[in-house]
């Protein structure tokens, strides 16, 4: 099972990867370095998140009630002020404060030489194209059914596989491993 990044870097999610260059004056190589960099800290603030149960039924009702596929399906409006605003709600619950996506952003850019004040930014577009990926691959067409997941148990694993960010099949490694960072700030 691929993870978020593997799927957001897919061929069929092209038009999204090319919007958000257009949308940031970045070549192709700059913001695959900055998906490649910003993707796995959203991954792994999604994963503290819902390290407990109400926090993955929280996810779950989001991802039910929040249309974020639509971030998907249709790649212009990631440059919607509309989209900008649901992005930093999402990073408010992500990261908890803007402080935290400063650091994020910070570090990403040491790491992709994309400058930070862009990846700051990007980060709200990024976490909208997170939730829009993660609504495409947990509810899929089962939520214009009317049967999506509603709970941890019925999401049968697959949030957990997306946001292994070392896929190793497992989600703690990586929320200790975020946790031990912390620690050491």
């Amino acid at each position: 099972m691929s993870n978020i990044l593997d799927l957001l870097l897919a061929d069929d999610n092209r038009e999204t990867l090319e919007q958000v260059s257009k949308q940031f004056d970045l070549g192709e190589k700059e913001t695959r370095a900055a998906v490649e960099e910003l993707i796995p800290a959203l991954s792994r603030g999604l994963q503290k998140n819902t390290s407990e149960g109400k926090g993955m039924d929280d996810l779950l009702d989001a991802l039910r009630t929040g249309k974020h596929e639509r971030y998907m399906e249709k790649p212009g409006s990631l440059g919607s002020p509309a989209t900008v605003e649901d992005g930093k709600s999402i990073l408010g619950h992500i990261f908890g404060n803007k402080q935290t996506s400063r650091e994020v952003a910070n570090r990403a850019s040491q790491r992709s030489g994309v400058s930070s004040s862009i990846l700051k930014k990007m980060l709200p577009v990024l976490a909208s194209v997170v939730m829009g990926s993660l609504s495409k691959q947990v509810l899929g067409g089962s939520s214009r059914r009317g049967n999506a997941p509603t709970t941890r148990a019925d999401s049968g694993g697959l949030l957990n596989s997306l946001l292994d960010s070392d896929r190793d099949g497992s989600i703690w490694d990586d929320v200790l491993g975020m946790a031990a960072r912390g620690l050491v700030r």
